[in-house]
């Protein structure tokens, strides 16, 4: 047993760990597993979802193997513990890049799958698994399914966005798209309240891939910010810039996240940016993962850890909704440097538990401050609730039962699909097992 925690720093539990190198023996590891188990990659979901406190931990980072590609279709067939940086740093300067990854490229494909990951495109190209060609999944009693969207697609449905808790996802089919290069043409858009924001982001779709907004999450109600949209474009004989490694050295006694910094922090970062926007070549790496350029950010938040909310709500309850939110936040004092607002295009995801759908979703984090912190989730959950909208399963370590039960309705589709050996801290807090 040892202790593992995930990337919001909550707690550190034991578990009984066994690394994962080889496919051929994932099914004698999990049968040899005494206790109820999860995958578990990366550890870069932000509460219990990768966690399984007491339980069995199958890491996977092991299976890290790229086992074909086809240069005439672009699927690429990799183990699930690949890293989303190693495919994007290889293809990209062969022409190819993923179509969708999450705000951070230190996550694996297994758990990109499992969680539904979204991107700042999903107006445009959906979540990560509409570009699922076909995935690996085995089950800890040994049965080893083969699945997608045109074969066994029940199985595909509930294996994507499905939380880890349908089996083991040991290997997958991924269809890349072509890309000119790592550049895109950006442009940044100071906006004073949320219907300028909505303006850009219905006025964006039809011309930009991306569009993505930070947002002051202390300016109240109106709600100003930066809005962020951009185009991979051509660019030749440009070198990419050379990364700098950078890192969070030490976990302050104390989260640098506080009433006294957040105020001025924020309105320091608008300001300047304000005065720095409009057009601008930029490299893909910082534009899609631009907290990736400080490794171990999330000790800035202290020893007590921090919280992720992330919320979607229906497009028809989203100005309003922001609007209370934004209000209690700022009323709350507690708040977040790191606040995204951005628009999910109208279209289906394709798992049962998916996250994603038409509407506007608003993500911050806060400090753990405590019982402070939890009276302020529960404002936010009764405006989330009455908009009639959803949690983020991969962002959170706290959402109330009956949140989830009402957020996603095909939940008893998917229970049919669970594998009664597979548990996580996440499965126990809201499906009781």
């Amino acid at each position: 047993m040892m202790p593992v925690r995930s990337w919001g720093r909550l707690s550190a539990e034991p578990h009984q760990v066994t690394f994962l190198n080889d496919p051929s023996r994932v099914s004698a590891h999990m049968a040899a597993s005494a206790l109820p188990g999860i995958a578990h990659g990366m550890g870069r979901s932000y509460g219990d979802v990768c966690l399984n406190p007491h339980g069995a931990l199958w890491v996977t980072t092991g299976l890290d193997h790229l086992i074909a590609f086809d240069e005439e279709t672009g699927v690429l067939t990799c183990e699930a513990g690949v890293l989303l940086k190693d495919i994007q740093r290889l293809m990209i300067p062969r022409g190819w890049i993923l179509p969708v990854t999450p705000g951070t490229q230190l996550a694996t494909v297994g758990g990109a799958i499992a969680n539904d990951v979204h991107s700042k495109n999903h107006h445009a190209l959906g979540t990560f698994g509409d570009h699922v060609a076909g995935l690996t999944l085995l089950r800890t009693d040994g049965t080893e399914i083969q699945c997608g969207p045109d074969h066994q697609a029940d199985w595909f449905a509930a294996t994507v966005g499905g939380l880890g808790l349908t089996g083991v996802i040991v290997k997958a089919d991924i269809r890349l798209r072509r890309v000119s290069g790592p550049w895109l043409e950006t442009e940044t858009i100071a906006y004073h309240n949320l219907d300028a924001f909505f303006a850009l982001a219905d006025g964006s779709e039809a011309g930009w891939e991306h569009t993505v907004s930070w947002i002051d999450c202390m300016s109240g109600a109106r709600g100003r910010g930066l809005f962020m949209r951009g185009n991979p474009v051509s660019i030749a004989h440009r070198p990419s810039p050379t990364p700098r490694k950078r890192a969070m050295p030490v976990e302050p006694p104390v989260s640098l996240v506080n009433g006294l910094s957040l105020r001025a922090f924020n309105t320091a970062y608008y300001n300047l940016k304000r005065w720095q926007a409009g057009w601008a070549l930029t490299h893909y790496e910082p534009f899609f993962y631009p907290l990736d350029g400080l490794l171990d950010w999330n000790r800035m938040y202290g020893p007590k850890g921090f919280y992720q909310y992330q919320c979607v709500v229906s497009r028809a309850a989203g100005k309003d909704a922001v609007s209370a939110m934004l209000r209690e936040i700022a009323r709350s004092g507690e708040g977040s440097f790191l606040a995204v607002l951005k628009t999910f295009g109208n279209r289906e995801a394709p798992g049962l538990l998916s996250f994603a759908r038409p509407g506007v979703t608003l993500a911050l984090d806060f400090p753990n401050n405590g019982e402070a912190t939890h009276r302020l989730f529960a404002r936010l959950d009764a405006i989330v609730r009455e908009a009639g909208g959803r949690l983020y399963p991969a962002k959170d370590a706290r959402m109330p039962k009956d949140l989830f039960e009402r957020g996603y309705p095909r939940l008893g589709d998917f229970l049919k699909f669970r594998d009664p050996g597979i548990s996580s801290g996440l499965s126990r807090r809201l499906m009781g097992s």
